[in-house]
């Protein structure tokens, strides 16, 4: 086979205390990259990329999120 589909992806440790789940958009470009942000240090975890609705649901659905914050 020459492309393969991907089993699953990766699941990264989310802790809801010390980190919050936010969208990174780019005012230019309009790209959205779904992660995490430590609320002490500030640091960024990225998980992926959100290229439409799809994929924010699907991230929603794999972290148990109602609503993730946006940050521009």
């Amino acid at each position: 086979m020459l492309f393969k589909k991907k089993k699953s992806e990766p699941v990264i440790e989310f802790d809801r205390e010390t980190q919050q789940a936010i969208l990174k958009c780019s005012i230019c470009t309009g790209e959205q990259v779904a992660g995490f942000k430590d609320r002490q240090t500030g640091h960024f975890t990225e998980v992926m990329l959100i290229r439409n609705e799809k994929d924010l649901d699907r991230f929603k659905e794999q972290y148990q999120l109602s609503e993730v914050a946006k940050e521009y």
